[in-house]
């Protein structure tokens, strides 16, 4: 990815993170009702607990994002939480705007994970069996 395009899907990833973290503080509870019934029956906390421990990782995702720090992380935090959005929430009207942002937090996560980490976890000791 150009650094060019890796800058702007970053920026407009935080704005995203950012904004809808805001929302989700601004009215917790109406943001539960997108949970499916099963899911908040799983919950070990109230939704609205839920809804703002949300809105609190949304929020620092963004924040990640917009200041270029730790991108891989904030990338890896965003994509399992879409992951879980997606499971939780179910298809409906908005379904593909978080698969639009589940492939551009995996395309940031693929394209900062660090090389060096990355060789420390698929690199095998020639020492050991």
């Amino acid at each position: 990815m150009s650094k060019t395009s890796f800058h702007i899907l970053r920026v407009g990833l935080a704005i995203t993170f950012l904004w809808i973290g805001i929302l989700i503080f601004k009215a917790p509870a109406e943001w539960g009702t997108y949970l499916q019934p099963w899911a908040a029956k799983l919950l070990p906390v109230p939704v609205v607990t839920a809804m703002l421990g949300t809105a609190t990782l949304d929020v620092a995702v963004g924040f990640l994002l917009l200041i270029g720090f730790w991108v891989w992380v904030a990338a890896i935090l965003a994509s399992l939480h879409l992951l879980v959005v997606l499971t939780t929430v179910g298809i409906d009207a908005v379904t593909v705007r978080d698969i639009g942002l589940l492939a551009g937090s995996a395309a940031l996560l693929f394209d900062s994970f660090p090389r060096g980490l990355l060789s420390k976890i698929f690199h095998k000791n020639p020492t050991q069996p």
